[in-house]
C-alpha cells in the first residue's frame, strides 16, 4: 500500500508536467489580446506605444520559447507567475477564492451523500414498488433540473415565502458560522440535489447487481437476517462504483461551479475561471487549469484508497 501511494505521487509530477506544456501552447491559440482588452476595455483612447510597452512590461513581447522557459522555471518553485489583468500573483487569486468553492463543494457532496445512500437502498430494497418509482422519480427530477435554474426557483422561493434574500459576500465560518451558513447553504443545496441525483441512481443500479451474486443468495439461504446481509457484504461492494462518481463530482465542484456561482453572486474560482477567459489572462487561466487538475488527480487517488478500504480483495500493490 504505501509503495503503491509513493509511486502515485510521483507519477503527479509528469502528469502535472505534461498539462501544463498543453494549456501553455493552446491557450496561445485564443485569439484576443489581453493588452488591448485592458486598456481599451471602455473605449479608452490608447496609443500603440503605450500598448506595446504594457506588453513590454508584461513580458509578451519575448518569443515564445522564452515566455515558456520563464513559465517552467517559475513552476519549478510554485510560483504561477502573476495575473496579466490585476498584476496580483497567481497563487494568491486562487488562495482567496479557495475557501469559498472547496465548502461548497464539501457540503454539497455531504448533502449529496446523506441523500443519495439511504435512497439508493431503499429503492433497491422496495424494487417496483411504489417508493422505487417515487425515487426513480426524484432521481430523473435532479437530473433534468439545472443547479443554476434550482437555485433561482430557491431565491424566488425565499423571498415570495419569507421575504428575504441570502447575503451577498462571503464570511469565513470561524468568523461567522450563522452568517457564513446563510450563504453557503442555499447553492450547496441546489447542486447537492443534482449530485444526490446521479449518486443515487448509481447505488440503486449497484445494489441490484449486488443483490444478485451467489454470495448474497447464499447468506440468504442460510438464514441470515437481511439487514446483516446489507450491512455487510452487499453495501461495502455496491458502494465501490458511487465512490467513484462522488469523487469525480466533487473535483468538478471545486471549478465547475460557475453559473451557480452567478446566481448566488458568489466570488470562487469557477467565476475566477470565467473572468480569466473572458480577459485572456493567460497566467491566470494556466494555473486555474493546474489546479483543477491536481484536484482531479489527488481525488482519484483517495478514490483509489477507500477502494481497499471498502474490499478488502483489491490490492493495491
Amino acid at each position: 500500500m504505501l509503495w503503491y501511494l509513493i509511486r502515485r505521487l510521483f507519477l503527479v509530477i509528469p502528469t502535472l508536467i505534461g498539462v501544463a506544456i498543453a494549456v501553455f501552447f493552446l491557450i496561445r491559440v485564443m485569439p484576443g489580446d489581453v493588452v488591448v482588452v485592458k486598456l481599451r476595455a471602455d473605449g479608452a483612447d490608447v496609443s500603440e506605444e503605450m500598448i506595446q510597452a504594457e506588453r513590454k512590461r508584461l513580458g509578451l513581447d519575448k518569443p515564445l520559447y522564452m515566455q515558456f522557459t520563464d513559465y517552467m522555471v517559475g513552476l519549478a518553485h510554485l510560483d504561477l507567475g502573476k495575473s496579466l489583468w490585476t498584476g496580483d500573483s497567481v497563487n494568491k487569486e486562487i488562495a482567496i477564492r479557495i475557501p469559498v468553492s472547496l465548502q461548497i463543494a464539501v457540503m454539497a457532496s455531504i448533502i449529496a451523500v446523506l441523500i443519495s445512500i439511504p435512497l439508493g437502498t431503499i429503492s433497491a430494497l422496495y424494487r417496483d414498488t411504489w417508493i422505487d418509482h417515487s425515487v426513480r422519480v426524484l432521481a430523473v427530477s435532479g437530473l433534468a433540473v439545472p443547479s443554476f435554474w434550482l437555485g433561482m426557483l430557491i431565491i424566488l422561493a425565499l423571498l415570495a415565502l419569507f421575504n428575504w434574500l441570502p447575503k451577498i459576500g462571503y464570511v469565513p465560518l470561524w468568523e461567522d458560522p450563522i452568517a457564513n451558513l446563510s450563504v453557503t447553504i442555499w447553492p450547496a443545496i441546489s447542486v447537492g440535489y443534482r449530485y444526490a441525483a446521479v449518486a443515487t441512481r448509481m447505488m440503486r443500479s449497484a445494489l441490484l447487481e449486488v443483490m444478485r451474486e451467489d454470495y448474497i443468495r447464499t447468506a440468504r439461504a442460510k438464514g441470515v437476517w437481511t439487514r446483516l446481509i446489507m450491512r455487510r457484504h452487499a453495501l461495502r461492494n455496491a458502494l465501490l462504483p458511487v465512490v467513484t462518481v462522488i469523487g469525480l463530482e466533487f473535483a468538478f465542484l471545486i471549478g465547475g461551479l460557475v453559473v451557480t456561482e452567478q446566481v448566488f453572486n458568489i466570488n470562487g474560482v469557477g467565476k475566477l475561471f470565467v473572468d480569466a477567459t473572458t480577459r485572456g489572462d493567460f497566467n491566470l487561466i494556466q494555473g486555474l487549469v493546474l489546479f483543477i487538475a491536481t484536484m482531479f488527480i489527488f481525488v482519484n487517488l483517495i478514490v483509489d484508497l477507500l477502494y481497499a478500504w471498502l474490499d478488502p480483495r483489491i490490492r493495491l500493490s
